[in-house]
Order: C-alpha cells, then sequence, then structure tokens
C-alpha cells in the first residue's frame, strides 16, 4: 500500500532535486551507494547505543536515495539492469543494517533476549519475503499479491517507533519507549503473515501453470496424432488401386 502511494508522492517531491544532482554530474548509482552506505552508518553507529532518535534521523535523510536514484535514471534515459539490480541489493543491505543495530541494542545495553530474537526475526523475514517474490518471477510466476507488510511499510513502522522512543532522552515521559518494542512485534507478525501469502500464492500459480503445460502437451500430442492419421490415411487412399484401373 505505502510502496503503491507513498512512493508516487515522494517520487514527485524529489524531482527537482533528482534533477538538480543530473546538472551536477552524480550519477544513479553514486546516490543508491552514498544513501545505502549512510543508513548503514546510522543504524550501526546510532541504534547499538540507544540513540534512536539520531539514529533515526540520520537513517531517513539517506533513505530516500531509494526514490531519488530511479528518478534520476529515468530523466536520464539510463535506466538498466544492473542499476535495478544494484537497487534491489542495496536496499537488503540496508535493511540488514537497521534490523541488525535495534538487534545489537537489545544483545548489549537493551538486555532483552527475546526482543533481540524479534529484531533478527525481522530481519530474515524480509530478506525472506523479497526472495519469494523474486524467485517466484524467475521461474515465470505473476506472484500477484504485494502481502500484508512489505519493505515500505517495514521501514515505516519500524524508523517512526524508533524516532519516537528516542524521543525519552529529552524529557518525553518513559513509557513512550514501548512503542518500538510493539513495532517489533507488529513487524514480525506482519512479515510472517506476507510470508505465507506469497508462498501460497506461488504455489497456486506453480500449479496452474504446471497443469497448463501438461493440458497443452496433451492438446500438441492429440493434434500431432491428428494430423499424423489424417496424413496415413491420405496416403493410403493415393497408393490404392482406383475401380478404373487395369486389370
Amino acid at each position: 500500500m505505502l510502496n503503491k502511494y507513498a512512493r508516487a508522492f515522494f517520487t514527485r517531491v524529489l524531482t527537482p532535486f533528482a534533477a538538480f544532482l543530473l546538472r551536477r554530474g552524480v550519477s544513479p548509482d553514486a546516490v543508491t551507494l552514498i544513501g545505502t552506505a549512510g543508513v548503514v552508518a546510522g543504524a550501526l553507529v546510532f541504534f547499538p547505543r540507544g540513540e534512536f532518535f539520531w539514529g533515526t534521523i540520520t537513517i531517513t535523510l539517506f533513505v530516500f536515495s531509494d526514490l531519488v536514484d530511479g528518478n534520476m535514471a529515468r530523466q536520464a534515459g539510463v535506466s538498466s539492469r544492473w542499476g535495478a539490480f544494484l537497487d534491489s541489493t542495496l536496499d537488503r543491505v540496508a535493511d540488514a543494517a537497521i534490523f541488525g543495530g535495534l538487534a545489537l541494542w537489545y544483545a548489549g545495553s537493551g538486555n532483552d533476549n527475546v526482543l533481540c530474537a524479534v529484531a533478527i526475526f525481522c530481519l530474515a523475514s524480509g530478506q525472506v519475503v523479497s526472495y519469494t517474490k523474486a524467485r517466484g518471477e524467475s521461474i515465470g510466476l505473476p506472484v500477484a499479491v504485494n502481502g500484508l507488510i512489505e519493505r515500505a511499510e517495514r521501514l515505516v513502522i519500524s524508523l517512526v517507533a524508533a524516532g519516537l522512543s528516542g524521543l525519552e532522552t529529552f524529557g518525553v515521559p518513559s513509557w513512550i519507549g514501548v512503542l518500538l518494542p510493539i513495532a517489533l512485534w507488529v513487524v514480525a507478525a506482519g512479515s510472517l503473515v506476507t510470508l505465507i501469502q506469497r508462498v501460497v500464492t506461488v504455489r497456486r500459480e506453480a500449479a496452474e501453470a504446471d497443469a497448463a503445460a501438461v493440458t497443452d502437451t496433451v492438446t500438441d500430442t492429440v493434434t500431432d496424432t491428428a494430423a499424423d492419421t489424417a496424413t496415413g490415411t491420405a496416403a493410403s487412399s493415393a497408393d490404392a488401386p482406383s475401380e478404373g484401373g487395369a486389370a
């Protein structure tokens, strides 16, 4: 849902900035690399120390590079398979850094092994959710389902909760810190539901594709057999002597 509407909105907003970078000779790939580096640094420098507010601010500033680089490629007319591959691959790196940073906090000063495990599950399930769609499409299936929680939802829920939880260091009542654990549980549950949705969809589409392939094979076989029979009959008729033939 967020992927569909929020991406379109921010793409329009960031179009002038993308055009500015192109005029300065910056390449889309450079923006992708810098954006990912910024997200990774923000997540792994601030989150393990419990500095959720500043970590979230840093990550948010760089995470928009995911929209800017594609916008630049389209404006410059240089969209390519390599650019799409690089962008998708580094998205996985950024996601791993965010949830990895949260897991490091709970494994250390956060002192909560359960939430550490939940953060690791969010990391792993997010990677697998993306893989299921990519793998399904690679074997020729449409994978016509988005699922409950995609990457955009995972990031928004987690980062908003982390940023708000970080306000505790500015004197906001300590109860606000409960938002991050709640968000991690929501993302974990939603990712599991999304994974199940995609697996079920791929299974159904694969069964339909296999059934269609069998049907096509049977139809082709029947057609070929009928054609061979007709050819054989015609040949037999041609070889048989006519009634008025010589005695």
